[in-house]
């Protein structure tokens, strides 16, 4: 059955992923079981161990799977050429659709969040999110070289995260309105925050 499924390695693994990236989100790292994930993606317990040694390697490489493609677009928005706003302005909007569109993938880092698991977390700063926020932190240093680069760069992305995690409870706030969810909106208002609030003269200031 397996065989007729899948025809190529590659395909069993991205498979495993794919299906395996929604159950983590859903229900988190400690409430999903190797023989969920097999049942789901339709294999046995033995082909998920022959490219899986165990859970945890298949949870860092299921978050990995899900952030590959956002990584690589984001370094290359990073390096687009244009003004400090202009690629400011692409950077916040690229992210926040990137952001928006992927419920599972914000759902999966809260989860890492709350959890707080040293070895994971460490593990995917290292192996997941190190190079894009290297990237993203080298930007932050041009754009705002009188602030500290690593708080500017968690506040370009933090401000973004925010808005969409706040989603479900934000309209039953006072003034929540049904536009405030909307991706070009939120990009939009985190971009004149980090410029209108901040800017003086062409450089993003944090203090006199």
């Amino acid at each position: 059955m397996e065989k007729e499924k899948f025809t190529t390695p590659i395909e069993v693994v991205t498979e495993i992923l794919d299906k395996s990236i929604p159950l983590f989100a859903q229900y988190g790292f400690s409430g999903v079981s190797i023989r969920h994930v097999t049942k789901t993606v339709g294999i046995s317990i033995a082909t998920l161990y022959y490219y899986f040694p165990d859970k945890k390697t298949l949870y860092l490489k299921s978050i990995e799977h899900a952030f590959l493609d956002k990584a690589k677009s984001m370094s290359d928005v990073i390096n687009i050429p244009g003004t400090k706003e202009e690629r400011l302005k692409l950077f916040i909007h690229h992210f926040t659709e990137l952001m928006s569109n992927d419920a599972n993938f914000r759902l999966l880092f809260q989860r890492e969040i709350l959890e707080a698991d040293h070895s994971r977390l460490k593990r995917l700063s290292e192996q997941v999110f190190k190079e894009l926020f290297k990237n993203v932190l080298e930007f932050a240093k041009e754009i705002s070289p009188k602030c500290d680069p690593h708080l500017m760069a968690i506040s370009m992305i933090g401000l973004i995260l925010f808005h969409l995690e706040t989603t479900p409870i934000r309209m039953f706030l006072p003034e929540g309105r049904a536009v405030h969810n909307e991706t070009e909106v939120i990009a939009d208002h985190v971009y004149l925050l980090l410029t209108k609030g901040l800017l003086k003269n062409g450089v993003l200031k944090c203090k006199q």
